[in-house]
């Protein structure tokens, strides 16, 4: 792993989850591109040898670890505050770090005596680990100099699902952690638009990762190359004026998916109102 050294002319990126599955491809991605890249996930082991692996396959980037539970906000905070220190500056944030619901959904368990407390652990990953890193991304970008190319602070990019767009009864947990950060990208997406600062999704289908069950385990359904996801990422990083926008990853396909259709005025104007408001 490369020490971290301050390069004001070098972007600096965090992959959350960055040493397995979509992550792992981010990662790869970035370091292609000669980023200084920040991994973080739970496993030391795993992630320094991912760092190595990616400095030594791209000697033009500076790959580090740092090992970080998103569902910790102390944990969290402390790596991106030390990612500051040393860079300056914090340019470009997945927040991509998930977990699936692990088997049959506890929520859907019905032949038990007394209920048992769900496992929300999902929900603390998928969803609340997204809002901690946006959280922080937001605080860091914010002290940036506007790009005088673009105009951007910044730019956030968080790992939905289309499990969040469809109803996914097999894993309703895993569904409502991803229509949820969907929810959020499509509100801060107006909400920074003042700050400079870009925020999307992307909602990917079936991806041969170490969440999705193995390829031989899906014959019948269709798999989304990775090359499609990756493409998804450059669209939305190479224009800085989509923001709020929900990339929907489908076979060959990258699909820009508004929000629902206002069901009346009046809802619209109602919504609208909130916004001037400033609070709701």
């Amino acid at each position: 792993m490369n020490d971290s050294t301050m390069d004001t002319n070098r972007q600096t990126t965090i992959v959350t989850g960055g040493s397995s599955g979509i992550g792992l491809a981010m990662a790869k991605h970035f370091a292609s591109k000669g980023h200084h890249l920040f991994i973080l996930d739970l496993s030391t082991e795993t992630g320094e040898a991912v760092a190595q692996q990616l400095s030594s396959e791209y000697p033009g980037a500076i790959v580090s670890f740092k090992k970080s539970d998103v569902s910790s906000w102390d944990e969290l905070a402390r790596a991106f505050k030390d990612i500051y220190a040393s860079q300056g500056g914090i340019h470009t944030v997945m927040a991509n770090a998930g977990i699936s619901e692990q088997g049959s959904s506890s929520l859907l368990t019905q032949d038990e005596e007394e209920p048992s407390q769900p496992n929300l652990k999902v929900l603390d990953v998928n969803m609340t680990g997204v809002v901690y890193t946006v959280k922080l991304a937001i605080h860091y970008m914010s002290k940036n100099q506007p790009s005088p190319v673009n105009g951007s602070r910044g730019a956030i990019i968080c790992t939905a699902s289309n499990g969040g767009i469809y109803p996914f009864p097999v894993a309703p947990l895993y569904a409502s952690s991803k229509g949820g950060v969907i929810a959020l990208v499509r509100s801060l997406g107006v909400a920074l638009e003042e700050t400079q600062i870009q925020i999307n999704a992307l909602a990917p289908a079936v991806l041969e990762t170490n969440i999705a069950p193995a390829r031989d385990l899906f014959t019948n359904m269709v798999v989304t190359p990775m090359s499609t996801l990756i493409r998804g990422v450059d669209q939305l990083l190479g224009d800085r004026k989509t923001t709020g926008a929900v990339a929907e990853i489908h076979g060959d396909s990258v699909t820009l998916r508004p929000h629902l259709d206002y069901v009346d005025a009046d809802s619209k104007a109602n919504l609208d109102n909130f916004w001037r408001l400033g609070y709701a």
